[in-house]
């Protein structure tokens, strides 16, 4: 993965304070136990729904059923915004996180995805790989969840206490 171009934003942050880099910010990534998906509906109107995922390779990784309504509008607009940290005005550090949702069809990344949730949330969330999908079973039978990718093009971090505030930028210009 490539270090994105940092650029600090001076009006929302306190004098002197020196924003998070990117090596904290891709730690936070990985840790953050929730995200939040911001994605459009065909009528234009946002949708936001949170959601685990694993951060792993660059990318942010999350599954969901076919029928749901964040798949749905994935397959009409890619483009989406995770987001994850904390309610604290005074502490932590906020992440958003913009860039295209794709599908995971490989068989052998699926495996290694679904690999990096059991690590990460447990064998609670233990997946499957059944040809381009992760499959779980349960009581009905089971369920199968498409898989995506979302490669950053930008990010912002939020400091607080001290506040910063820094846009990463992934297209190099």
């Amino acid at each position: 993965m490539t270090t994105p171009v940092s650029e600090p934003d001076h009006r929302y942050g306190e004098a002197g304070v020196t924003a998070p880099g990117w090596p904290q910010i891709r730690e936070q990534l990985q840790k953050a136990p929730l995200f939040w998906l911001s994605t459009v509906r065909p009528d234009a109107h946002p949708h936001v729904t949170p959601l685990i995922g694993v951060w792993a390779d660059g990318s942010l990784f999350f599954c969901t059923g076919p029928d749901e309504r964040k798949a749905r509008n994935l397959a009409e607009n890619q483009h989406c915004v995770l987001t994850t940290g904390t309610n604290a005005l005074d502490s932590g550090l906020d992440i958003v996180l913009e860039g295209d949702a794709l599908r995971v069809r490989d068989t052998e990344r699926l495996q290694w995805i679904a690999d990096a949730y059991t690590e990460k949330y447990g064998s609670a969330w233990h997946f499957d790989v059944h040809e381009d999908v992760f499959w779980q079973p349960d009581g009905d039978g089971g369920h199968h969840a498409l898989v995506f990718e979302v490669a950053p093009v930008t990010v912002f971090g939020f400091g607080k206490g001290p506040y910063s505030q820094t846009k990463y930028r992934f297209d190099g210009g």
